[in-house]
């Protein structure tokens, strides 16, 4: 079947269903096309919590659709691949977070959004790369902070506000793969861009960089500039979305390394599949979403 065959036939199912499909910036370019809202986990998280839609379609990994079924148990949350995992959020294990907490009593405990239901179930707040800063400068200073599981977004979180965080040492396997050497052979090569790099880099990566950005703030950073190239460091499958966003500028990758295989997984057909047959359900136990959907509604309220 043609790809737009594919596309009607999906746009067709989603008004039969009273669906909506959330796809992450780093889908295949493919699923963008029947994408309702795109974004980073933070936009994408917001729009879940606030759609009328019976039925959720979340294209992206496993997290991402957990957060949809935390915030929403009452509509009908799928994947098009339930098998796209997230290895940073497997980093990090709910025995661990409590002992850590134990030796820590009085701390605060902050999770990346890139985690599983069961450790936002111990945590006091989310929050994503794009407001991790502002979640951070909101716990009072006299207040030790356990950042989990990305210690490198901690890191750069540290940098923008001067405090020292107790960091999980977690971190996302594409975004290490990015190195100083290849921001650095970027600057010889195009000494017009602008480098973006993604609070997930190494800090000796992404202090070469004229900005650090989330996904999120990249789009926005897009609309923005004037400058006729970016070097793009984070997954690639960013530059789709830039592209789209600004035909006027050249995006180019950092590395052409940098791909996230679990990204990557879904197709069209994967998504009339479940449309379809409205499963498998991402659901999460009642024990653990009360839990957690507190930890996750402070992140949204903060912004």
């Amino acid at each position: 079947m043609l790809e737009d065959d594919l596309v009607k036939e999906i746009e067709e199912l989603k008004q039969q269903r009273n669906a909506i499909v959330l796809v992450h910036n780093y889908q295949p370019g493919e699923i963008h096309r029947v994408a309702d809202f795109r974004g980073d986990s933070l936009e994408l998280s917001r729009k879940a919590a606030a759609t009328d839609a019976e039925v959720i379609v979340f294209s992206g990994v496993h997290f991402m659709a957990e957060t949809a079924a935390i915030l929403s148990p009452q509509k009908t949350v799928v994947m098009p691949r339930v098998d796209a995992g997230c290895p940073m959020a497997d980093m990090v294990d709910p025995e661990g977070l409590a002992a850590l907490k134990a030796k820590h009593p009085d701390a605060v405990v902050v999770t990346y959004v890139n985690s599983t239901a069961a450790v936002k179930a111990l945590s006091d707040v989310c929050c994503t790369s794009a407001n991790a800063v502002k979640v951070v400068n909101s716990i009072p200073e006299d207040r030790e902070v356990i950042f989990v599981p990305d210690q490198y977004l901690a890191m750069h979180v540290e940098r923008l506000t001067g405090r020292e965080l107790i960091k999980w040492p977690g971190f996302c396997p594409v975004h290490v793969r990015i190195r100083a050497e290849d921001i650095e052979r970027a600057r010889e090569r195009f000494p017009e861009a602008e480098i973006w790099t993604h609070p997930e880099c190494l800090p000796e990566a992404s202090s070469r960089a004229d900005f650090v950005l989330s996904t999120g703030q990249m789009v926005k950073r897009c609309a923005e500039t004037e400058v006729q190239m970016v070097v793009v460091a984070t997954e690639l499958g960013m530059l789709y979305r830039l592209r789209e966003e600004r035909p006027d500028v050249t995006f180019v990758p950092a590395t052409e390394q940098a791909v996230c295989v679990n990204m990557k997984l879904p197709d069209l057909r994967d998504v009339r599949r479940v449309l379809t047959e409205l499963e498998p359900v991402v659901a999460v136990p009642e024990e653990i979403r009360a839990p957690a959907v507190a930890a996750v509604q402070r992140m949204l309220e903060l912004g």
